[in-house]
């Protein structure tokens, strides 16, 4: 067979394959790191259960992802966790999955490992997502799930930081409503309600237009135009605040 007729072959099988986010879909994509448990007890020295210099990377890395050719309207980032809202009308990469996924794993993958200088790698999955309340309703669940992880890391640490083992810290914790867990923390000395937001709540970054002030030098006069910035919200409102909050963000778009 000759190198054009594989070929053709090879592209044909290629494309078959293919997965698309169809038109007017936004694109949700969430990206998680891979083994993140291992590298974070064994191989970086971390505070536990949140260190500070870790959930700064993540929001830089965070931050990158806007800046790499996705019309990125919000971002989401909890844990070793990242969401990702794309414009429905992005056209990156026509849309195919398999690139969209094979791109941000790799661009946070690396970025992650140059923070730190050890291989640390995420995994990306790709959401289609049709419509605005969708999206707050996704966006409303990570942020329940980020409340809920942080309130479980904490009686997690706090139980290992006073004589029990790994095992016997899981299995208890496992038993425990929401309300016990906050009673186990109380019963320590530590008062949840109190805590830094951006460790229960996640941490929203959104690209915004602002009008900006400059001076023609030729005319001697000031000039108004428009840029887009990066705005950063450590401390995120919850549940109808929140959702209020994302549809004046979604609702631009």
């Amino acid at each position: 067979m000759k190198f054009e007729e594989i070929e053709a072959l090879m592209r044909r099988n290629e494309s078959l394959s293919e997965q698309y986010v169809l038109p007017e879909n936004f694109i949700v994509v969430r990206l998680d790191g891979r083994g993140f448990t291992k590298l974070t007890k064994e191989k970086l020295s971390l505070e536990k259960p949140f260190d500070k210099k870790f959930s700064e990377v993540m929001l830089d890395a965070t931050k990158h992802l806007f800046n790499i050719g996705f019309k990125v309207i919000y971002g989401y980032t909890q844990s070793d966790e990242i969401s990702l809202l794309i414009h429905k009308d992005d056209n990156t990469f026509s849309r195919k999955i398999r690139k969209i996924n094979s791109v941000l794993a790799g661009e946070v993958s690396a970025f992650f490992s140059l923070q730190f200088q050890e291989i640390c790698v995420f995994d990306c999955r790709t959401i289609a997502i049709p419509n605005h309340e969708m999206l707050l309703d996704y966006f409303c669940w990570r942020q329940e799930d980020s409340h809920r992880n942080s309130l479980s890391a904490y009686c997690y640490w706090t139980l290992r930081k006073n004589e029990f083992n790994a095992k016997q810290a899981t299995e208890k914790i496992e038993t425990l409503s929401m309300a016990d867990k906050n009673e186990l923390l109380f019963q320590y000395g530590i008062n949840y309600n109190t805590l830094p937001l951006w460790q229960k709540r996640g941490i929203g970054i959104w690209n915004k237009e602002v009008k900006k002030q400059s001076f023609n030098p030729v005319t001697k006069e000031p000039v108004v135009y428009l840029r887009n910035e990066l705005f950063v919200e450590k401390e995120l409102m919850i549940r109808d605040e929140y959702r209020v909050f994302l549809k004046e963000i979604f609702d631009t778009f």
